[in-house]
Parts: C-alpha cells; structure tokens; sequence
C-alpha cells in the first residue's frame, strides 16, 4: 500500500527535491534547491528550518541539508508516487514532459486507494508478456476516435 503522510505540498517538493540533490551530491546546499524548484534563496533557508523543526531534515549552516530517515521515508513516499504517475500517463500516451509536470501535481492530491490501484495497472502493463492487444486497440482508438471492431468492419 502507498504510504500518505499529513505534510503540505510544498513540504513534499522540498523533500523530493533534496532527495534529488542528495543522491547527486551527498548533500543539499540552499543554492542547489533554490535551483531546482526555482524559488529564492531566503525562501530555502525558511523551509530548511522548518523541515529541521519537523524532523525531516538536519540542517548544518553553510553545509545545507540532510535527510533524516523520516524526511527520507517521506521523500521516497512522494517520489514513488509520482513516478506510478508519471508512468501511468505516459502509457496512455501522455508526452513525458506533460505526464511528469501533471505528476507534479496529482501526486499530492490523489487519494492512496487510487495511487495503489495505478501501481497495480502499470505494474500489470508493464509485466504482460507482449504488449496487450487492448492497449494497442486503445492506441489505435487514440488516434481514429473508432475502435479497433469497428476499424476491422471497414
């Protein structure tokens, strides 16, 4: 089951972003998350202290952030969601850029029976075999507004 944990929206960016940056880097300086979810730096410094009063972070002035397990666990959390998002919407042909800026969004707001129930659906497509007949019928419909029955009664 997908975890939902009781942070705002913006909490979890944060915190999917510094798991970004700290897969990359080791650690998270303020100019890095400023960078990546192109916010100021002061605004970073504000978020930091109350990540770290939250629990979610431990913060070293001028060496920036790490995760605590449970920032981690959290950031995790939010990152496995928007990728079961990101994947379900580029499988009903969603262009990457849009499936990954619209998981942006719904990650936060789906409900975990809905989330649990995507994983099920990709995880299902993306074990079949071969491609299932049904996902190319859909394709084709995608396409001709018609489906594929009625494509092979012309």
């Amino acid at each position: 089951m997908i975890e939902q944990h009781p942070y705002s929206r913006k909490f979890e960016d944060y915190l999917e972003a510094i798991l970004a940056i700290v897969s990359e880097k080791g650690h998270a300086r303020t100019k890095d998350v400023a960078a990546s979810l192109d916010v100021t730096p002061a605004s970073v410094a504000e978020m930091f202290k109350r990540l770290h009063d939250e629990g979610l972070v431990v913060h070293k002035k001028y060496e920036g952030v790490k995760l605590t397990r449970k920032g981690k666990e959290v950031a995790k959390a939010v990152q496995r969601r928007h990728t079961i998002i990101r994947t379900f919407l580029e499988i009903i042909g969603v262009p990457p850029s849009v499936a990954d800026d619209d998981a942006c969004i719904m990650e936060h707001h789906l409900h975990p029976v809905t989330i649990e129930k995507l994983r099920t659906f990709v995880r299902f497509v993306e074990t079949a075999p071969e491609s299932p007949f049904w996902l190319e019928h859909y394709k084709i419909y995608e396409e001709t507004g018609l489906h594929h029955c009625e494509n092979e009664k012309e």
